[in-house]
Protein backbone atom coordinates (compact mmCIF):
# COMPACT_ATOMS: atom_id res chain seq x y z
CA UNK A 1 0.00 0.00 0.00
CA UNK A 2 2.66 2.58 0.98
CA UNK A 3 4.74 1.94 -2.39
CA UNK A 4 2.06 2.21 -4.52
CA UNK A 5 0.81 5.10 -2.67
CA UNK A 6 4.32 6.96 -3.27
CA UNK A 7 4.11 5.88 -6.55
CA UNK A 8 1.00 7.97 -7.50
CA UNK A 9 2.13 10.72 -6.14
CA UNK A 10 5.39 11.28 -7.33
CA UNK A 11 3.67 10.89 -10.91
CA UNK A 12 0.82 13.49 -10.31
CA UNK A 13 3.54 16.03 -9.14
CA UNK A 14 0.96 17.36 -6.68
CA UNK A 15 1.31 16.46 -3.22
CA UNK A 16 -0.65 19.09 -1.70
CA UNK A 17 -3.90 17.75 -3.71
CA UNK A 18 -3.37 14.31 -3.33
CA UNK A 19 -2.31 13.46 0.57
CA UNK A 20 -5.37 14.41 2.24
CA UNK A 21 -7.39 12.21 -0.45
CA UNK A 22 -5.35 9.35 0.24
CA UNK A 23 -5.35 9.39 4.02
CA UNK A 24 -8.87 9.57 3.32
CA UNK A 25 -8.96 6.31 1.23
CA UNK A 26 -6.44 4.91 3.69
CA UNK A 27 -8.92 5.86 6.27
CA UNK A 28 -11.98 3.81 4.85
CA UNK A 29 -10.10 0.69 3.80
CA UNK A 30 -8.88 0.15 7.38
CA UNK A 31 -12.45 0.74 8.73
CA UNK A 32 -13.85 -1.49 6.84
CA UNK A 33 -11.08 -4.21 7.31
CA UNK A 34 -12.37 -3.96 10.97
CA UNK A 35 -15.70 -3.92 10.55
CA UNK A 36 -15.04 -7.89 8.46
CA UNK A 37 -12.85 -9.16 11.01
CA UNK A 38 -14.91 -7.86 14.48
CA UNK A 39 -18.16 -9.45 12.63
CA UNK A 40 -16.46 -12.77 11.42
CA UNK A 41 -13.64 -13.35 14.24
CA UNK A 42 -14.22 -17.48 14.30
CA UNK A 43 -13.52 -17.69 10.77
CA UNK A 44 -10.71 -15.43 10.35
CA UNK A 45 -9.17 -17.62 13.02
CA UNK A 46 -9.97 -20.80 11.62
CA UNK A 47 -8.14 -19.69 8.04
CA UNK A 48 -5.37 -18.36 9.60
CA UNK A 49 -4.80 -21.79 11.52
CA UNK A 50 -5.72 -23.32 8.49
CA UNK A 51 -2.74 -21.97 6.72
CA UNK A 52 0.11 -22.16 9.74
CA UNK A 53 -0.95 -25.91 9.88
CA UNK A 54 -0.85 -26.55 5.99
CA UNK A 55 3.03 -24.86 6.61
CA UNK A 56 4.14 -27.86 8.75
CA UNK A 57 3.48 -30.57 6.19
CA UNK A 58 3.54 -30.75 2.30
CA UNK A 59 1.55 -34.06 2.41
CA UNK A 60 -1.92 -35.18 3.74
CA UNK A 61 -1.62 -35.96 7.63
CA UNK A 62 -1.74 -39.92 8.44
CA UNK A 63 -5.29 -40.66 9.88
CA UNK A 64 -6.03 -43.47 12.37
CA UNK A 65 -8.76 -44.39 14.35
CA UNK A 66 -8.50 -43.55 18.29
CA UNK A 67 -9.52 -46.15 20.96
CA UNK A 68 -13.56 -45.44 21.51
CA UNK A 69 -14.15 -43.79 24.73
CA UNK A 70 -15.61 -45.94 27.55
CA UNK A 71 -18.76 -44.27 27.56
CA UNK A 72 -19.46 -45.14 24.15
CA UNK A 73 -17.68 -48.66 23.97
CA UNK A 74 -20.29 -50.25 26.28
CA UNK A 75 -22.95 -48.58 24.45
CA UNK A 76 -25.58 -50.93 23.06
CA UNK A 77 -28.64 -50.34 21.50
CA UNK A 78 -30.88 -52.80 21.91
CA UNK A 79 -33.97 -51.59 19.33
CA UNK A 80 -32.34 -51.75 16.45
CA UNK A 81 -33.07 -48.38 15.57
CA UNK A 82 -30.30 -47.51 13.19
CA UNK A 83 -27.98 -43.96 12.61
CA UNK A 84 -27.68 -41.74 10.44
CA UNK A 85 -24.00 -42.16 9.81
CA UNK A 86 -24.17 -41.41 5.85
CA UNK A 87 -25.36 -38.07 6.70
CA UNK A 88 -22.16 -37.18 8.38
CA UNK A 89 -19.73 -35.13 6.78
CA UNK A 90 -15.76 -35.92 6.93
CA UNK A 91 -13.22 -33.23 6.56
CA UNK A 92 -9.99 -32.66 5.15
CA UNK A 93 -8.16 -34.01 8.94
CA UNK A 94 -10.90 -36.84 8.90
CA UNK A 95 -13.82 -37.03 11.34
CA UNK A 96 -14.20 -34.55 14.37
CA UNK A 97 -13.31 -36.88 16.72
CA UNK A 98 -12.13 -35.77 20.18
CA UNK A 99 -9.47 -38.06 21.96
CA UNK A 100 -8.56 -36.53 25.10
CA UNK A 101 -10.96 -36.28 27.94
CA UNK A 102 -13.32 -34.88 29.62
CA UNK A 103 -13.95 -32.41 26.90
CA UNK A 104 -13.70 -28.92 28.61
CA UNK A 105 -16.90 -26.64 27.83
CA UNK A 106 -16.81 -22.92 28.90
CA UNK A 107 -20.15 -21.50 29.21
CA UNK A 108 -19.87 -17.55 28.78
CA UNK A 109 -22.39 -15.99 31.01
CA UNK A 110 -24.78 -13.68 29.38
CA UNK A 111 -24.72 -9.86 29.04
CA UNK A 112 -27.62 -6.90 28.82
CA UNK A 113 -29.97 -8.94 30.08
CA UNK A 114 -31.38 -9.49 33.76
CA UNK A 115 -28.94 -11.74 36.40
CA UNK A 116 -32.23 -14.15 36.51
CA UNK A 117 -32.16 -14.33 32.62
CA UNK A 118 -28.76 -14.66 32.03
CA UNK A 119 -29.31 -17.72 35.04
CA UNK A 120 -31.88 -18.98 33.15
CA UNK A 121 -30.33 -19.53 29.72
CA UNK A 122 -26.67 -20.82 31.77
CA UNK A 123 -28.99 -23.42 33.53
CA UNK A 124 -30.29 -24.66 29.98
CA UNK A 125 -26.86 -24.90 28.23
CA UNK A 126 -25.40 -26.49 31.52
CA UNK A 127 -28.23 -29.35 31.20
CA UNK A 128 -27.34 -30.05 27.64
CA UNK A 129 -23.69 -30.29 28.60
CA UNK A 130 -25.05 -33.16 31.19
CA UNK A 131 -27.00 -34.93 28.90
CA UNK A 132 -24.19 -35.31 26.07
CA UNK A 133 -21.94 -36.52 29.48
CA UNK A 134 -23.60 -39.47 29.66
CA UNK A 135 -22.17 -40.55 26.25
CA UNK A 136 -18.95 -38.97 26.03
CA UNK A 137 -16.90 -37.24 29.49
CA UNK A 138 -17.58 -33.65 29.57
CA UNK A 139 -16.30 -31.12 32.22
CA UNK A 140 -17.63 -27.11 32.12
CA UNK A 141 -14.62 -24.97 33.08
CA UNK A 142 -14.52 -21.15 34.55
CA UNK A 143 -11.23 -20.28 32.41
CA UNK A 144 -11.91 -19.88 28.08
CA UNK A 145 -7.99 -20.50 27.86
CA UNK A 146 -8.52 -24.29 28.55
CA UNK A 147 -11.93 -25.09 26.84
CA UNK A 148 -12.38 -27.29 23.88
CA UNK A 149 -16.01 -25.93 23.65
CA UNK A 150 -16.70 -22.40 23.64
CA UNK A 151 -20.82 -21.88 24.08
CA UNK A 152 -21.64 -17.84 23.73
CA UNK A 153 -25.61 -16.18 23.36
CA UNK A 154 -24.74 -14.36 20.52
CA UNK A 155 -26.29 -14.28 17.05
CA UNK A 156 -24.63 -16.00 14.34
CA UNK A 157 -23.54 -13.22 11.17
CA UNK A 158 -26.83 -13.59 8.81
CA UNK A 159 -26.49 -16.60 6.91
CA UNK A 160 -27.01 -16.08 2.33
CA UNK A 161 -28.43 -19.01 0.72
CA UNK A 162 -26.41 -19.58 -2.49
CA UNK A 163 -29.54 -18.55 -4.94
CA UNK A 164 -30.54 -15.52 -3.05
CA UNK A 165 -29.24 -12.16 -2.27
CA UNK A 166 -31.87 -12.05 1.05
CA UNK A 167 -29.43 -12.72 4.13
CA UNK A 168 -31.58 -15.06 6.88
CA UNK A 169 -31.00 -15.27 10.05
CA UNK A 170 -29.57 -18.60 12.33
CA UNK A 171 -30.34 -19.35 15.50
CA UNK A 172 -27.40 -21.02 16.41
CA UNK A 173 -24.30 -21.67 14.98
CA UNK A 174 -20.92 -23.60 15.67
CA UNK A 175 -17.48 -23.74 13.82
CA UNK A 176 -14.02 -24.85 14.55
CA UNK A 177 -10.52 -24.33 14.06
CA UNK A 178 -7.22 -25.89 13.80
CA UNK A 179 -4.13 -25.69 15.61
CA UNK A 180 -0.99 -27.87 16.80
CA UNK A 181 0.26 -27.84 20.02
CA UNK A 182 3.61 -30.31 20.29
CA UNK A 183 3.27 -31.24 16.57
CA UNK A 184 -0.58 -32.56 17.32
CA UNK A 185 -3.09 -31.91 15.18
CA UNK A 186 -5.86 -30.18 17.42
CA UNK A 187 -9.02 -28.10 17.27
CA UNK A 188 -11.48 -25.93 19.00
CA UNK A 189 -14.94 -25.40 18.99
CA UNK A 190 -17.35 -22.11 19.18
CA UNK A 191 -20.57 -21.94 19.56
CA UNK A 192 -22.69 -19.03 18.86
CA UNK A 193 -26.67 -19.39 20.54
CA UNK A 194 -28.75 -16.82 19.24
CA UNK A 195 -30.55 -14.31 22.10
CA UNK A 196 -34.09 -14.91 20.10
CA UNK A 197 -33.79 -18.71 21.27
CA UNK A 198 -36.41 -18.56 24.91
CA UNK A 199 -37.31 -21.58 27.11
CA UNK A 200 -37.20 -25.07 26.22
CA UNK A 201 -35.52 -23.53 22.47
CA UNK A 202 -32.32 -22.63 23.99
CA UNK A 203 -32.26 -26.06 25.44
CA UNK A 204 -32.86 -27.17 22.15
CA UNK A 205 -30.71 -25.28 20.31
CA UNK A 206 -27.27 -26.38 22.73
CA UNK A 207 -28.23 -29.80 22.48
CA UNK A 208 -28.43 -29.96 18.86
CA UNK A 209 -25.01 -27.69 18.81
CA UNK A 210 -23.20 -29.74 21.24
CA UNK A 211 -23.72 -32.57 19.17
CA UNK A 212 -21.87 -31.08 15.96
CA UNK A 213 -19.24 -30.26 18.59
CA UNK A 214 -19.05 -33.47 19.97
CA UNK A 215 -18.38 -35.45 15.97
CA UNK A 216 -21.75 -35.47 14.73
CA UNK A 217 -20.92 -33.03 11.74
CA UNK A 218 -24.24 -33.34 9.51
CA UNK A 219 -27.88 -33.76 10.38
CA UNK A 220 -30.61 -35.82 10.72
CA UNK A 221 -33.59 -36.56 8.71
CA UNK A 222 -36.02 -37.45 11.11
CA UNK A 223 -37.65 -35.01 13.65
CA UNK A 224 -37.05 -37.29 16.25
CA UNK A 225 -33.33 -37.48 16.39
CA UNK A 226 -31.68 -34.10 18.48
CA UNK A 227 -29.94 -33.39 15.35
CA UNK A 228 -32.79 -33.19 12.87
CA UNK A 229 -31.61 -30.35 10.60
CA UNK A 230 -34.87 -27.73 11.61
CA UNK A 231 -36.13 -26.45 14.87
CA UNK A 232 -39.63 -28.04 15.45
CA UNK A 233 -42.45 -27.28 18.05
CA UNK A 234 -41.47 -30.30 20.27
CA UNK A 235 -37.49 -30.49 20.49
CA UNK A 236 -36.61 -34.16 20.92
CA UNK A 237 -34.14 -35.31 23.75
CA UNK A 238 -30.80 -37.33 22.28
CA UNK A 239 -32.15 -40.34 20.40
CA UNK A 240 -30.97 -43.72 20.10
CA UNK A 241 -30.42 -42.81 17.03
CA UNK A 242 -27.79 -39.71 17.88
CA UNK A 243 -25.89 -41.62 20.53
CA UNK A 244 -25.59 -45.45 17.79
CA UNK A 245 -24.15 -42.35 15.03
CA UNK A 246 -22.06 -40.87 17.71
CA UNK A 247 -20.21 -44.08 18.60
CA UNK A 248 -20.30 -44.81 14.36
CA UNK A 249 -18.43 -41.63 14.14
CA UNK A 250 -15.93 -42.37 16.23
CA UNK A 251 -14.94 -45.83 14.98
CA UNK A 252 -13.59 -43.65 12.37
CA UNK A 253 -10.44 -42.11 11.46
CA UNK A 254 -8.62 -38.84 11.75
CA UNK A 255 -5.59 -36.86 11.77
CA UNK A 256 -6.93 -35.07 15.08
CA UNK A 257 -4.84 -35.95 17.93
CA UNK A 258 -2.15 -37.77 16.08
CA UNK A 259 1.17 -36.41 15.69
CA UNK A 260 1.34 -33.90 11.91
CA UNK A 261 5.14 -35.37 11.81
CA UNK A 262 3.80 -39.10 11.86
CA UNK A 263 5.42 -41.17 8.82
CA UNK A 264 2.96 -43.57 6.94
Amino acid sequence: MGKNTQKLISKTGNKGFWQPLLAVLFLAIITGLLVVFTNFPVNTIFREEENNFQLLTSRPILQKPHPLPATLEKWQDKTNSGDYFDQIQSTKVGYLIWSNFPVKVKIETPTGVSEKQAQLWVNSVVQAVQEWNVYLPLQIVEEAEIADIKIFRKAPPLQVEPNSKIPRARSALTVYDLYTKNNILSHHFTILLSPSQTGDYVLSAARHELGHALGIWGHSQLQTDALYFSQVRHPPLISVRDVNTLKKVYEHSTSLGWSVLEKD
